[in-house]
């Protein structure tokens, strides 16, 4: 397998300067790069592959001595990071999409460069220390032991903060005895989730918890004056905020996705399309050329409320920690699965009475909404699991 870990790094004064004019050469090199392929294709109609691009760096030492004395490495990400996104950009357009053309990258919008492959950089875990070339033995905090091979590095800036994520190759498996049990998963905005079992999560709302902190650092900001020294420290300010309920965030959803994997043999969840979901209403043009009310205002308020709960990167974390655990996890399709009996079997809208009641017409079962849809869910992903083994059965049957 491979996995990533987080380290961070406790660089000296001068090896902070190092990094950032190391940032700085890369964003150059980057938006230069990108300027050759608008400019290729906009007088010739030619494309410009990232390995035409790494040609050009065989005579950096004498062209440009300060991107040198970091190496071809991390100058050869640049360039992948940059082919990455024409190759995004591409498969958007051919998707139908509308994306906007890679950008050229200001000082505040690149804070990262990657090391593409094991060489130009080096972790000692003996003396924990990071070995960047051109910057030199940067003391890591190495509070785990590396999970398997290093095979890539990305070493990232987050405000005052400097951090290395490396990427590992050769990973061992890591799997639990197995405990029996099995469970559906709801994904909801007032619990976060909801099991089977009758297990609620509540939604602590980091985002609405920290709205007035937020709130008040952004009036700060917008009294600055541009450019100025007060304004950059303002900018930290309301980014820091950013970055607390992020890490709330991201903390939960570990949290969350380890007690499940140690508690369940195999875990099913609905397969939502969060990104569906959080799109914004369809305008409601009327006769008068204006428009009619379509609800944008109370849909802006329930994506916010998506994108508080964290949906996606719960489900992220759960889905790497099985493969590791050696458990199963299994998405439905939850269509009909909060209007679905648990009981009987019988699917009507009008059976949820409420956001968490649930009456069923057909036989009088009463139940916790999201407790009668974790129950539905676990069922479908049980008849998912089982038709495999069905075809497998009758192709053996047949063939005998």
């Amino acid at each position: 397998m491979i996995r990533s870990a987080k380290y961070l790094l406790q660089p000296t004064k001068g090896q902070r300067r190092r990094l950032d004019h190391l940032l700085w050469q890369q964003r150059k090199l980057y938006n230069s790069a990108l300027e050759e392929r608008k400019t290729a294709w906009e007088s010739e109609q030619r494309s410009v592959t990232r390995y035409e691009q790494f040609a050009g760096l065989n005579d950096m030492a004498e062209t440009n001595p300060d991107l040198a004395q970091y190496g071809t490495r991390v100058a050869r990400g640049t360039l992948t990071r940059l082919d990455l996104a024409y190759k995004a950009f591409f498969r958007r357009c051919r998707a139908g999409e509308s994306p906007g053309h890679p950008r050229f990258k200001g000082r505040h919008r690149w804070d990262s460069v990657t090391y593409s492959e094991a060489s130009g950089w080096k972790v000692d875990s003996d003396t924990s220390r990071l070995y960047l070339m051109g910057v030199g033995h940067i003391r890591v905090k190495l509070h785990r032991s590396l999970p398997g091979r290093p095979k890539t590095a990305v070493v990232k800036r987050e405000g005052r903060k400097w951090w290395v994520v490396v990427q590992c190759d050769q990973v061992p498996a890591r799997p639990l005895d197995p405990t029996g049990r099995q469970v559906g998963v709801d994904l909801g905005v007032t619990s976060i989730l909801t099991t089977s079992d009758g297990e609620h999560l509540a939604n602590p709302r980091f985002t609405r918890k920290a709205a007035e902190r937020l709130a008040a650092a952004q009036r700060d900001l917008d009294r600055k004056v541009k450019y100025s020294n007060r304004r950059r420290k303002a900018v930290q300010r309301v980014a820091a905020h950013h970055r607390k309920v992020a890490n709330c965030r991201r903390d939960l959803a570990h949290q969350t996705s380890r007690a499940l994997i140690d508690s369940f043999d195999l875990i099913v969840h609905e397969d939502l399309p969060i990104t569906n979901l959080v799109g914004r209403p369809a305008p409601r043009p009327n006769e008068e050329g204006a428009f009619d009310p379509n609800g944008a205002a109370a849909k802006a308020g329930l994506n916010r409320s998506i994108h508080d709960a964290g949906w996606g990167q719960l489900l992220r974390f759960l889905t790497y920690k099985a493969e590791d655990a050696g458990r199963e996890v299994i998405a439905v399709d939850p269509r009909n699965t909060s209007r679905t009996c648990s009981s009987c079997g019988h699917c009507e809208k009008a059976n949820r009475l409420s956001q968490s009641v649930f009456r069923c017409l057909g036989c009088g079962h009463q139940a916790h909404a999201d407790e009668n849809a974790a129950i539905n869910i676990l069922r479908a992903g049980l008849a998912l699991r089982l038709q495999p083994q069905a075809v497998q059965r009758e192709a053996e049957s047949v063939a005998a």
